[in-house]
């Protein structure tokens, strides 16, 4: 007799509207769909930097997971500190302009959570990955210049480690240059592997 075939593969969503993510995420070669959570993303009074990012992220999946039971969802989260206090998204230039004085010459820590949630049976895998980000230092003359030409607005500390914001940068400690960007891949495929899915052996 034959052997039985393999169960589908559960369906795998990202609950994340980042376009930043989804590229990230297209490079395994994995099938997804990107479906943007309804989540509160306040800061919970005293609550620590990584902890908040933890509780986004699963936050983040199980929002998406009550309405897809059987899917596979990767929550992400990410918080960027300085001097022990969280360094949002400008959402202008002015903020944006403060956010990279503050920064010039010093190391800023990025902390991204992730969560792979197996809705059908309850199970989560969760984890964060530190990234230390070290600033040259930047003159008026450099951020105004930068700012213009990439209007980092939307991204945590003002600036795209992807992009031209790489210029800005004098160093980059952390185990995984993705999770910068916001999705750790290297752990993520570890993950997935513990769901069964093994990138480089099976087909997208």
């Amino acid at each position: 007799m034959s052997p039985p075939p393999p169960p589908p593969r559960k369906r795998l969503i990202l609950a994340s509207s980042s376009p930043f993510r989804q590229d990230l995420l297209r490079r395994l070669g994995l099938e997804f769909r990107a479906i943007a959570p309804d989540v509160d993303e306040r800061a919970r009074e005293g609550e620590a930097p990584e902890a908040l990012a933890r509780r986004l992220a699963e936050a983040k999946a199980r929002r998406i997971a009550q309405d897809h039971p059987d899917a596979l969802v990767i929550g992400s989260d990410q918080v960027a500190v300085l001097d022990g206090r969280p360094v949002g998204k400008p959402g202008d230039h002015a903020a944006a302009v403060a956010q990279l004085n503050a920064a010039s010459g010093r190391t800023l820590r990025f902390i991204t959570a992730l969560c792979l949630l197996n809705v059908a049976e309850d199970r989560l895998q969760i984890d964060a990955v530190t990234c230390d980000v070290t600033f040259r230092e930047l003159n008026r003359e450099t951020i105004e210049s930068y700012l213009r030409r990439e209007q980092p607005y939307g991204c945590a500390g003002s600036f795209k480690s992807e992009a031209l914001g790489i210029a800005l940068l004098e160093r980059l400690d952390g185990p995984d240059p993705t999770a910068l960007i916001g999705l750790p891949l290297i752990r993520l495929v570890g993950m997935l592997e513990e769901e069964g899915i093994n990138i480089l052996q099976s087909e997208a």
